[in-house]
């Protein structure tokens, strides 16, 4: 398939044939393409946890209010956000910076560049990722505001708002995974309907980590894996160009 057949095959399939296995080493593959997804400064605050044993599979589909998409699902991907791996992650890609602007950087500004860099993932990033009751982000707020008086400035930087935006770049890795999986011939349903405190419990997530949504997996059954026609509000009614 094309990019716009695999667009148009992929639905949110809410009824899967358990007659019709599918392979787990391509859905990790799937997950390895969705780490291609972009992701904000490049910090990669994501983690996904493949359920594949029946047992498992039980649990977390209770989890997820026994829906039917989760309950005759083949396998399950929880998608995860990390914020508490800020400063792991901050460091890997310093680190991974380095040698890529020694490799790849004309000589004359590969210094500057790592510095740049050293500040940005050395000092910047923990400190737009560091939370503390919301104090934290609420002096970056006004940071943020101040520096707004004299030049655009990014002012989105509550704490909340550092955690949209790390639920924003695990969505972005939830989409790239769906339509790895559509150009499989596999079918997924993203789902936001789940008991986000018991799924923490039965995935023993650190308290640090939140639950972004739950795709299920499997291969539609017939007519029932989806509801009829897709539905779209019109495209004049969101789109605008200027």
């Amino acid at each position: 398939m094309n990019l716009e057949e695999v667009l148009h095959f992929r639905r949110s399939v809410r009824v899967y044939d358990r007659e019709q296995p599918i392979d787990g080493e391509k859905v990790k593959k799937c997950l390895e393409l969705a780490t291609l997804a972009p992701s904000s400064s490049n910090m990669q605050l994501w983690e996904f946890r493949h359920i594949t044993t029946p047992e498992l599979l039980s649990k977390v589909s209770r989890a997820c209010l026994d829906q039917t998409a989760t309950s005759t699902a083949s396998q399950i991907v929880v998608f995860i956000t990390r914020r508490d791996l800020s400063r792991k992650r901050a460091k890997f890609v310093l680190d991974f910076e380095r040698g890529n602007i020694r490799r790849n950087s004309p000589k004359e500004r590969q210094e500057k560049r790592i510095k740049d860099r050293e500040l940005y993932y050395g000092k910047l990033m923990p400190f737009v990722y560091s939370r503390f009751f919301g104090i934290i982000g609420a002096i970056r707020v006004l940071l943020a505001n101040i520096i707004g008086l004299f030049r655009p400035m990014m002012r989105d930087v509550s704490e909340n708002d550092i955690r949209v935006t790390a639920h924003k770049s695990t969505a972005l890795a939830a989409q790239t995974f769906m339509i790895a999986m559509a150009n499989e011939g596999y079918d997924t349903c993203p789902l936001e309907g789940f008991d986000s405190k018991i799924l923490k419990k039965i995935l023993q997530l650190p308290r640090g980590a939140e639950v972004n949504m739950v795709v299920a997996c499997g291969i539609r059954k017939g007519n029932d894996g989806i509801w009829g026609e897709r539905c779209r509000v019109p495209f004049e009614e969101v789109y605008r160009r200027y």
